[in-house]
């Protein structure tokens, strides 16, 4: 043999084999390509209909997705579930490689916090019936901005006089807070442990189960045209409180 092919030799044995966790690549099904192509491409979480109309049929789309999640499950990005939707992204333990990346446009005032949170836990609700748990009159700039951060929307009108509007999370808020739904959010027994809520609560007190049913109930119109310019527009002669 000459020098040349016997080099040639010792570098093919020596090559790096491709594996994919554990398994040849060749053996890889090709139904799990196309949908690793579909979520790496996609801007947007695709729900499991929506991948399975571009996979071929009869494929079995939740095994694969179960799959795909762990083969990624220890890179650095991972297939994660958001929302009933499927999306890629950077693993959690390594979020601090995007800090410097990251812009923060707005800091959330504690009066649009604790809206959001009772929106999130209380939805369906109105205006009314957040500054009714609150105990004080909401500012109309506060609600303005979480509405433009799109983590809540009106739902639709409550059928009561005046007809006031209903509000309700988004998707939105599901990915910004990675929540696969509502029922995710802590309970009583959590909060109290990470220390958000006071041990000594009134008897009788507890937390609402959320629920994200995008369905209008018994007690709501559908929204008209213009409620979503309405929601943003400002309201005249408002009084609000010290801690609006």
């Amino acid at each position: 043999m000459s020098a040349s092919l016997a080099k040639k030799a010792v570098a093919v044995e020596s090559a790096p084999q491709l594996e994919t966790s554990g398994h040849d690549v060749a053996a890889r099904p090709e139904e799990l390509r196309l949908l690793e192509a579909m979520l790496f491409a996609s801007t947007e979480p695709l729900d499991q209909a929506a991948l399975a109309k571009r996979l071929p049929e009869g494929a079995d789309v939740k095994a694969l997705l179960t799959q795909l999640q762990s083969e990624y499950a220890m890179r650095g990005v991972n297939l994660v579930r958001v929302g009933g939707k499927w999306t890629f992204r950077t693993a959690g333990d390594l979020a601090w490689l995007m800090t410097r990346e990251s812009v923060e446009t707005r800091k959330l005032s504690r009066a649009a916090i604790e809206m959001l949170a009772i929106i999130a836990y209380h939805q369906p609700v109105t205006r009314a019936e957040i500054e009714e748990i609150r105990g004080v009159v909401t500012s109309k700039g506060t609600l303005d901005v979480l509405l433009e951060t799109g983590w809540i929307r009106p739902r639709g009108r409550r059928k009561t006089p005046g007809r006031p509007l209903t509000f309700g999370t988004t998707e939105a808020f599901l990915s910004q807070f990675t929540l696969e739904a509502l029922g995710d959010l802590p309970g009583l027994d959590e909060l109290k442990g990470a220390g958000l809520l006071d041990t000594r609560l009134p008897t009788g007190f507890n937390v609402p189960m959320p629920s994200d049913d995008p369905a209008l109930r018994e007690d709501e119109d559908p929204l008209e045209p213009g409620d979503l310019e309405l929601a943003l527009a400002p309201v005249p002669d408002e009084e609000t409180g010290p801690n609006s």
